[in-house]
């Protein structure tokens, strides 16, 4: 019985305790959200200062140069053929005889004067032989008739010889001389036939073709050689009629054969008129071959060559050709900032020098002479980029700028 009493007091009991620790619950959760959030915050904050450590490592090592400034040439580029200045064509005057020698043959340079070829003269001989005959015999004749003519003037006074055979005598004289003249003619004509039987060069220069052989027998005009007259060549440009007033004559040319080579050369003619197929002119420039036989020997004629002509010059701001990237059409430099971050320009380019070995490139807007700009790895790098800069070049007039090489960190 005194079991059953204490059950309510204990009962009681128990509540109020399962009270308080359910209150000291309720007291204990707004900390542990706290404690939570602080947590939470805490991890975001080290997650961004990691982001930050991240981007503040830079892209790129670098060099980096000025934009300068100094004078570009203006060219003009066109394309033509090269040609021979003059082609000499070298015939037979001779008729009907045999080539018995030739001395020369394609690609040999020859004097003014030197013999090519020769012909077989044996019947040109005695027909030289016959014609001094013929000569003499008239000269021994006219050489009687003289002193024929001469007595009978002596007696024409004294009346001891008729007039009729004075004048006979007269008429006799005067066509000894005649013939003495005509066989002179012919003598002449047999020595010339006599000279044609050599073949020699009209003027020093490069046989450039033969086409003469040995045995053949040929007739007089046939051509036997083709010769470029004092070994000088020309190039041909083809040059718009638009473009055709910008050039004179005595203009410095740069002619680039189709191996590389190049040769200076300067505007001989322009030509008057313009051709109404293609609109075009031609401008015929003397080429100046190297020294060098190799380099000399890269120009023939009929072979295609391009050509720059020099215009003139004038100031411009140029930058390397390496600092200079191209995207989506456009170019653009990265120009360098006091934070060492970059700041991708637009710029728009021009002309184009290569100067001690490296090519400049003339920027027409975009950017002033004297901004520094990366010179070095510009293809990998993007607007705001942090760069780390090697070997800072000073700012120059048209000096070539550096040419590092960009490498990764």
């Amino acid at each position: 019985m005194k079991q059953v009493k204490r059950t309510p007091h204990l009962l009681k009991h128990s509540q109020l305790l399962m009270m308080l620790a359910l209150s000291s619950m309720v007291v204990m959760s707004p900390s542990f959200a706290q404690s939570s959030a602080n947590s939470s915050a805490t991890s975001s904050s080290s997650s961004a200062s990691s982001k930050v450590a991240a981007t503040s490592k830079p892209a790129l090592t670098v060099t980096v140069t000025q934009v300068g400034s100094g004078q570009m040439t203006t060219r003009l580029t066109a394309n033509g053929s090269i040609a021979a200045w003059q082609e000499a064509s070298i015939g037979s005057e001779s008729n009907g005889l045999r080539i018995s020698e030739i001395y020369v043959n394609v690609g040999d340079g020859v004097k003014k004067g030197q013999l090519l070829a020769s012909f077989a003269s044996e019947s040109v001989q005695a027909d030289l032989a016959q014609a001094k005959a013929a000569l003499a015999e008239a000269e021994a004749t006219a050489s009687e008739a003289i002193t024929n003519a001469d007595r009978a003037r002596g007696l024409q006074a004294s009346g001891a010889i008729s007039k009729q055979q004075i004048g006979q005598y007269f008429t006799a004289e005067t066509t000894a001389k005649a013939r003495v003249n005509a066989a002179k003619a012919v003598l002449d004509v047999q020595q010339l036939r006599m000279k044609y039987t050599q073949v020699v060069a009209p003027d020093h220069g490069t046989i450039s073709a033969r086409m003469a052989t040995v045995g053949a027998v040929v007739g007089a005009g046939a051509e036997l050689f083709r010769m470029i007259r004092q070994g000088r060549l020309e190039w041909r440009a083809e040059v718009t009629s638009a473009e055709l007033s910008k050039l004179s004559t005595g203009m410095p040319v740069t002619v680039y054969a189709p191996n590389g080579e190049q040769a200076a050369g300067k505007v001989r003619m322009v030509a008057p008129t313009v051709d109404l197929n293609n609109r075009t002119g031609l401008v015929y420039v003397d080429v100046i071959l190297p020294k060098e036989k190799q380099a000399a020997n890269a120009f023939k004629p009929g072979m295609f060559a391009r050509g720059e002509f020099q215009l003139g010059s004038s100031q411009a701001i140029t930058i390397p050709q390496q600092a200079v990237v191209v995207r989506d059409g456009f170019s653009y430099v990265f120009k360098l900032n006091p934070d060492q971050r970059v700041t991708q320009v637009k710029v728009q380019t021009g002309r184009r020098m290569v100067v001690n070995g490296i090519e400049q490139i003339e920027v027409l807007s975009g950017i002033n002479s004297g901004v520094q700009i990366a010179a070095s790895g510009v293809g990998f790098l993007n607007d705001d980029d942090l760069v780390k800069l090697v070997n800072a070049a000073p700012a120059t007039n048209s000096a070539p700028a550096v040419n590092p090489t960009a490498a990764k960190k």
